[in-house]
Order: structure tokens, then sequence, then C-alpha cells
């Protein structure tokens, strides 16, 4: 749900209501591009209601990513738990700044403001486990790759041609990757 979630009678309201549990659990990696986010936002623990605050467990396979993507309704804190993860965010237009940094165990990456493009990756030989925390309860994600290229319908390929300047043979492959 995008807006606010119905609050529960406060008369119902138990203690389950303000836990998750499952952040141990590793995510399951062996997929395209070799990571699982685990989402703990007001969707899985109903307690987030209203709090403006969400979490997630992020998990990355040696040289894996978590693509480029935005949240369009959080500003996003990354602390690495496990492992050496690049990070990066681009600003907007017309400078397009890419910053980037490797971090290690126990450091904190910020990724702001809201809504701008960023990225992780694991550049090392062991799994890297990450927890992100965000600014809203439903912070929403934009998978850059996902949104573009396996839009339903399908954003017409004379738009993607143009704005990416590519042939449609290119535009047609990336259309069946996603």
């Amino acid at each position: 749900m995008l807006g606010n979630s119905v609050c529960k009678d406060p008369k119902l309201v138990e203690a389950n209501d303000f836990l998750f549990s499952g952040l141990h659990i590793a995510g399951n990696t062996t997929n395209a591009v070799g990571s699982r986010v685990t989402p703990v936002f007001a969707s899985q623990l109903r307690g987030l209601n209203t709090l403006g605050i969400s979490m997630a467990r992020v998990d990355i396979a040696p040289w894996g990513v978590n693509s480029p993507h935005s949240h369009p309704r959080a500003t996003e804190i990354c602390t690495v738990l496990e492992g050496t993860l690049e990070v990066g965010f681009i600003t907007s237009n017309p400078e397009n700044r890419h910053f980037c940094k490797v971090l290690h165990k126990g450091d904190v990456f910020v990724f702001l403001p809201i809504g701008l493009i960023h990225y992780q990756r694991n550049i090392g030989y062991n799994n890297v486990v990450a927890i992100a925390a965000l600014t809203s309860k439903n912070p929403g994600a934009i998978t850059i790759g996902n949104a573009v290229f396996g839009a339903t319908p399908e954003i017409a390929s004379e738009v993607l041609i143009k704005a990416f300047q590519l042939d449609k043979n290119a535009i047609n492959y990336l259309q069946s990757k996603f």
C-alpha cells in the first residue's frame, strides 16, 4: 500500500505487531544479479505504521550487485556487517556526479537525498551482509533496468532507441532480459 496503512484498533494490538523474525537468515542470492533484499517495512512489521522508518537486510554473493535503484519515499543509510562492499550514488542532472566508496565491516554510508539512483556491489570473495535503514515505513524501490526495460506494457522501442542511443536489436535484447 502506498499511503498510510490503516491503524489497528489499539484494543487489538499485541506483542507480535512489534516483532519481525528472520533477519538472521541469509537471503537466497542464486539469481541473475547475485543479491537478495529482505525488507522490514510496515507491510512486514505492522508496528512500523506511522513511524517513518524501516530497514532491510541486504545479502550479496561474491561479485554480485544490488542493481542501480532509487527509493522514491526515503533516504537510505547502509551498514556493512560482513564483507567488502562498493557503494555509489549519482547526483541529479545536469552534473550526474558519481560518488563511490569501498566499505568494510563496520563502515556506514548514506545515500541522499531521497530518490537518487544508487547501488551496491560485492567486490570480495566472501558474501556481503549489510543492514539498510530507511526514512519511510514504505520507501518503495525502483530498480532502473527493470523499470525501463521490463515495463508492462513495454515502453515503445522508438523511445528507448532515441533515449539510450542504441539500435532496435540492442533494445529488444535488453527488454528480453527483464
